[in-house]
């Protein structure tokens, strides 16, 4: 347990000094003009914020315990759209930084404890951290037109799947090492924890 949360510490202060590299806009801070730079974007997001990264592998990694693992997956991609949607929308979500990096967090723990869950609370946990993610990720084409929108949405859906699909695999490959499930959830957990603190150190 000493080595885990070293390993959770250990990981937060390298993502404290490796995320502010990463903006969550993959167009230099611009909206997606063009359908090229629409799906370029919704490919590239879950990937360039490490916290939308980590929440992805998480959800895949928890859904491997599930005969219904893929559908699962399926749900929070889901639901992330559904957040994209709140966003352009209008939608005010308070700390929706604060909120996505409390996800994860929660995400890392789940996978610490190494207990199943049921179908229904691993569907209820997905969608709401894919509402959150999904709004957060709502800023980057906010006010975007309908092309590069639909090809950003396409794209986002696309990569997000895979990873978790991938994670689930992965997983379901290491179910007899429990050990290195615990150290993914660990590292997890430790990403969540430097967001949620990069959140918290402007407002000092």
């Amino acid at each position: 347990m000493r080595r885990i949360v070293c390993l959770i510490l250990t990981l937060a202060a390298v993502s404290l000094a490796v995320e502010p590299a990463f903006a969550h806009h993959l167009m230099g801070g611009k909206t997606p003009a063009t359908f090229a730079q629409g799906i370029l974007s919704g490919l590239g997001h879950p990937i360039i914020g490490l916290d939308h990264f980590a929440a992805v592998v998480a959800v895949g990694c928890l859904a491997a315990a599930h005969r219904a693992g893929a559908a699962l997956a399926g749900g929070f991609a889901l639901a992330m759209m559904a957040g994209v949607a709140l966003h352009l929308h209008g939608t005010t979500v308070p700390g929706a930084e604060l909120l996505v990096a409390l996800t994860v967090i929660a995400l890392g723990a789940l996978m610490l404890r190494a207990r199943e869950m049921s179908a229904a609370a691993a569907l209820a946990l997905f969608a709401g951290t894919g509402l959150a993610h999904g709004y957060a990720l709502g800023e980057s084409i906010y006010g975007a037109e309908p092309t590069p929108l639909y090809a950003y949405l396409f794209g986002l859906a696309l990569i997000q799947s895979a990873i978790a699909l991938g994670a689930m695999g992965a997983a379901r490959a290491l179910m007899a090492e429990p050990l290195r499930l615990r150290l993914i959830g660990a590292g997890i957990a430790g990403v969540g924890l430097a967001v949620f603190v990069q959140q918290l150190v402007p407002a000092a």
